[in-house]
């Protein structure tokens, strides 16, 4: 039987990074930082912010990436509502976003243009980075039993031994 892509891409690694060490929450804070920085609303910024976590934190590089790299779709789809929250933050005029319009606003007035979008983007990744370290914190919480739970899946964490309230009772 094939494996899904979803195993092979994502599940995979995850055990090998067991096979080689890695402890289970390392694994999780390492996926939550990946996903966080990788929806940052500053195109290009997100490798740049993952390899620098991964460094300042001790987090293991390729897994950070590696997640980094899958929520580039998502990226993309929260620009427009990080664009929006920003707009909300700072009260600012809602900006037209279309293509066809960012076009006009440069013919018209190139200078005028970047300042603009300058702006937009300022404010987006304001916005973000109020929400990164709560978003950060929520999926390593959620994601830390998950790591654990595979490990012991997969032999590669001993089960925790009983309490010594446990063992008295028995």
């Amino acid at each position: 039987m094939r494996e899904s892509i979803f195993y092979r891409r994502l599940v995979l690694p995850i055990i090998n990074l067991l096979r080689q060490g890695t402890s289970p929450k390392k694994i999780a804070l390492s996926i939550a930082f990946g996903m966080v920085l990788g929806i940052a609303p500053g195109i290009g910024w997100s490798t740049i912010l993952c390899t620098l976590a991964a460094i300042r934190f001790k987090l293991n590089l390729p897994a950070v990436q590696l997640v980094n790299y899958l929520s580039y779709p998502l990226q993309f789809a929260l620009l427009v509502p990080f664009i929006r929250a920003g707009e909300f933050l700072f009260h600012a005029e809602r900006l037209p976003l279309s293509l066809t319009q960012i076009l006009a606003m440069v013919r018209a007035d190139y200078l005028h243009a970047i300042k603009a979008l300058w702006m937009v983007a300022v404010r987006a990744m304001t916005a973000w980075v109020i929400v990164a370290p709560l978003a950060i914190y929520v999926i390593y919480r959620l994601l830390s039993p998950v790591m654990h739970g595979l490990a012991r899946a997969t032999g590669l964490e001993p089960e925790k031994p009983a309490s010594a309230c446990e063992s008295k009772a028995g």
